[in-house]
């Protein structure tokens, strides 16, 4: 990470449960110029614990960034949209879909699931980081720097 960066790192939340994408995502954002954190959970109980911090996640990070997989074990990925989406707190938080097929987008939208944007997997590396580093800029405009 640049030592010229002021501020903490972006705190970000991959649910995938499949562990080469998982890994090639950690690798993609480790070479990036974006300064984050990453944590990992694997099905979408897990998820909601990590963001309800809830059993072992009681001092989990409060993410800025949720990238999700839609095909996950025990909770569907929609149905974790849903459930934040639906959550006064966690609804605030950008959410980016990581899916392998360009359907998933449209039952999104047709069950009127909100997210900032989608990324069909294999993930082109340049779209991204170009998606991230625009939710991190979006992120820091809201931020109010002391004169």
């Amino acid at each position: 990470m640049p030592r010229d960066i002021v501020g903490r790192p972006m705190e970000i939340l991959l649910v995938e449960d499949d562990l080469e994408d998982a890994g090639l995502t950690i690798e993609a954002l480790r070479t990036s110029e974006v300064p984050c954190r990453i944590s990992l959970v694997r099905d979408g109980e897990e998820a909601m614990e990590f963001l309800l911090r809830q059993q072992k996640y009681r001092r989990a990070p409060q993410p800025d960034l949720i990238l999700l997989d839609l095909n996950l074990p025990k909770k569907d990925g929609r149905q974790v949209l849903a459930e934040v989406k639906d959550h006064d707190v966690l609804q605030r938080i950008p959410v980016v879909v990581l899916t392998a097929s360009q359907t998933h987008r449209e039952i999104l939208e047709a069950e009127s699931l909100r997210v900032e944007d989608y990324l069909i997997k294999p993930v082109n590396l340049e779209n991204f980081i170009a998606v991230v580093k625009s939710l991190r800029k979006d992120l820091l405009a809201d931020v109010v720097l002391p004169p």
